[in-house]
């Protein structure tokens, strides 16, 4: 078992919207943490090395000997973009997790946690996804990151690193003023009382997972010294046409939807089971309208 609270971190991309929040749980713990981005961490409360880990001398400058642990968030998130530069998905999705994986070997690193994602598995229509779900990805997103868990897969079995490919669903939660995904775009049409595009019919189902119950799962994990895929998500999907019954109540807000032809790369369906989780310790503890409520107020007191 792993214990954060003596552990001597580097959290990428720890100045982002997941980053923030894991950063100030592991602050919280006791550990010691370092991040690296392109931006200062907020408040300044943590060393932060500035810079692009594409770079080597960045890689080689934020993970120094003694580190115990890297939590590797850093990404191309964006589907959409992915399409548009696949090139460039690829050298920060996986050439720079390549060159953090060899850093952390170099350093004695026992512990390496990837951000990854259940698109990694493409799309399996209705069926529930399971950690043995073959990987198909469908865009340059989902390809790169089922190549990082294969990089994480080599260095476990080759060097006997514990290694983590945790498999995000849709996260939300508050600090997505950044964002857009469905939840903010969601949230600026309720402040500024317009209408909202939606994709297809709105049928097609997502499993939502508060950010702050993937922190909590991300510390389990951890804890539990876990090698392997694990799925991280509510384990409750709801169809678009649910969120967005379930904002309007939040919300108030009358949020008409205009539906739009659905995009490359649109899944119909995102089930996933989350036992695998369950059984080192992690448990949502948010629902679908408790999450979005932690959500609307940033949105609705930027608007006034």
């Amino acid at each position: 078992m792993a214990d954060e609270s003596r552990a001597r971190v580097l959290v990428t991309g720890g100045s982002g919207f997941i980053g923030r929040r894991l950063v100030r749980a592991l602050l919280d713990a006791g550990a010691d943490v370092t991040v690296a981005d392109l931006r200062p961490f907020p408040g300044g409360q943590v060393r932060t090395i500035l810079g692009d880990l594409r770079d080597p001398s960045v890689v080689a400058r934020a993970i120094q000997p003694g580190t115990d642990a890297v939590f590797h968030l850093a990404a191309v998130t964006r589907v959409l973009l992915s399409v548009d530069d696949p090139a460039g998905t690829y050298r920060l999705n996986v050439d720079a997790t390549a060159g953090l994986l060899e850093q952390a070997r170099l350093h004695g690193v026992g512990t390496f946690v990837l951000a990854s994602t259940n698109a990694v598995t493409g799309d399996v229509g209705t069926a529930t996804i399971t950690e043995q779900a073959t990987l198909r990805p469908l865009t340059p997103y989902g390809a790169t990151k089922a190549a990082g868990e294969m990089l994480l897969s080599a260095y476990a079995a080759s060097y006997g690193m514990t290694c983590s490919a945790l498999r995000f669903s849709n996260v939300y939660g508050p600090g997505m003023q950044e964002k857009d995904s469905l939840i903010p775009r969601l949230m600026r049409a309720a402040a500024g009382g317009h209408g909202v595009q939606v994709y297809g019919d709105g049928t097609q189902v997502r499993d939502l997972v508060h950010v702050d119950d993937i922190v909590a799962g991300t510390l389990a994990a951890f804890r539990a010294a876990y090698s392997g895929p694990l799925i991280l998500g509510s384990g409750e999907s709801v169809s678009v046409n649910d969120i967005l019954a379930a904002a309007r109540a939040v919300t108030g807000a009358d949020l008409p939807a205009e539906h739009v032809q659905a995009k490359p790369g649109e899944m119909p369906a995102v089930i996933v089971d989350i036992t695998a989780a369950r059984a080192v310790g992690y448990e949502p503890a948010h629902d679908l309208k408790s999450g979005l409520a932690t959500v609307w107020p940033e949105f609705s007191e930027a608007a006034q």
